[in-house]
This record gives C-alpha cells, structure tokens and sequence, in this order.
C-alpha cells in the first residue's frame, strides 16, 4: 500500500506540474533573492537566470545576456573553470558542489558560497544543458565563533601564499594552535589548510596563465610553487587539464 500511495502522489504531483505553465516556475526563482540560479544550453550560453544572478553579475535585463557565454561577465579565469565545470557536468554526469571563498564586493569581508552544478535533461532524457545555484553564506549560517576564526586564517594565507608558508606561522597569525586550526578548516571548509593553501596558489597561477605571456615554471614559482613537474600534477588534478593546455587555449 505503500508503495501504491507514492505512485498515486507522484502523479497528483505530475498532472499539476503539468498544467503550470513553465514560465511561472521560473519566475519563482526570483524570490530566492539570496540565491542565484541559472540555466545554460549545450554551448554553456545563458538562457535563464534569476534576479538576484542578474543583480550579481551587474545587468537590469535577462535579455542582456541570452546566448552569451560566461567570458561575456565573468573575468577570464573564472569563465574558463566554469566553463570546464560545465563541460565536466555535460560529459560525465556529475554533479559539482563546492565551497567557495571570495571578497565580497570591495569590502574587507569574506563572502562565502556554496555553489552547485547539475545536468538538464530533456523528457528523452538526453542532457541537453546545465543548471546550477550558487548561494552567499552569512555570518548566521555558520557558527560566529567559527567563521571569526576562519577570516584570519584566509585572508593571510590569501596575502601570503606566494611566500613558503609553513601551518605553524598561518597558526600563530590567526591566534590559534595548529590543531585548532585544522578543526576550523574541517568543519567549516570540509578541507584542510594545506589544501586551502595549494587552492589558492593554483587559482592564482590559472590566472597568471590566462592574462600574461608569462612562462609556465616562472608562474609556478610567483605563486609559491617550487617544483614545476609537481605544480603540474597539482593542476590537472585540481582543474582536470595541464597548465599548457590552458596556455595554449589563450594565447594561440
């Protein structure tokens, strides 16, 4: 009976779903005004957003940005991991999470972000685009004490990665025992500060690669690497692709 009565839900779900006129789902996504939400086609262009991902990249009118790609809002860095996670998410199936660390808008604030990133698929089931949300953490939705102990540690790990930091330094900066500062970094991040650290030197060298005729061992190496065969390994573990390729991409 179990089993019936979910089926008999599913359809009631189904026959409604079916009679609302599509438009209005996607107009209830502007009500998520902390969240942004977005749809591309198979070619990564925009064919939906939300209010509040309008207002976050800065236009008045979806028809602003329909058929446009993320190089036309996002600066080149970003646009191109977006872009690879899109095309990871068309090919594989995956669903992308993660956790995000950005400064937000000008200020000396942290904004934190959890970003996710789904398949579309058509009623053949055929993948034929991708759709994601991307939601600003407040100081509420994490424990204060936490997020208090966190912003010491990133933003000196962020002004001093191109330098060889040991945790023991990052820990004194941040008035906390090197244990301590792991727990925080676990709990709230899901990572470690070893890795937070490798996170911000790759992002840093994708950009260096993207926007200056830089070589690729001089990059390595101006933002903390100190080994190129190990910075490559690093790369392609973290964005799926060798710093050549992304080189070779952008300055053909």
């Amino acid at each position: 009976m179990g089993c019936k009565a979910m089926d008999n839900d599913k359809n009631l779900s189904d026959a409604f779903f079916d009679s609302v006129h599509f438009s209005q789902l996607l107009a209830m996504l502007d009500m998520l005004t902390g969240t942004l939400f977005w749809v591309k086609n198979a070619q990564g262009e925009i064919v939906h957003g939300n209010e509040a991902f309008l207002a976050h990249i800065g236009v008045a009118s979806l028809h602003q940005i329909l058929g446009q790609t993320d190089l036309a809002f996002a600066p080149p860095h970003l646009a191109h991991q977006y872009m690879v996670d899109d095309e990871k998410v068309m090919e594989g199936q995956l669903v992308i999470e993660r956790l995000e660390v950005n400064q937000a808008d000008g200020s000396d604030d942290i904004a934190w972000y959890v970003t996710s990133k789904c398949p579309l698929y058509s009623a053949k089931g055929e993948i034929i685009g991708t759709y994601g949300m991307s939601k600003k953490l407040h100081a509420h939705t994490c424990t204060q004490p936490g997020m208090k102990a966190l912003k010491a540690p990133v933003e000196y790990i962020r002004a001093n990665f191109a330098q060889p930091l040991k945790l023991t330094e990052i820990a004194e900066a941040s008035h906390l025992s090197v244990s301590a500062l792991e727990r925080r970094f676990k709990k709230h991040l899901n990572t470690t500060p070893k890795k937070f650290l490798t996170q911000v030197r790759l992002e840093q060298a994708r950009k260096l690669l993207i926007e200056t005729n830089d070589s690729i061992s001089d990059i390595a190496f101006s933002v903390g690497f100190t080994d190129h065969s190990y910075f490559s390994r690093q790369f392609q573990l973290y964005f799926s692709e060798q710093p050549r390729e992304v080189k070779k991409h952008y300055h053909r």
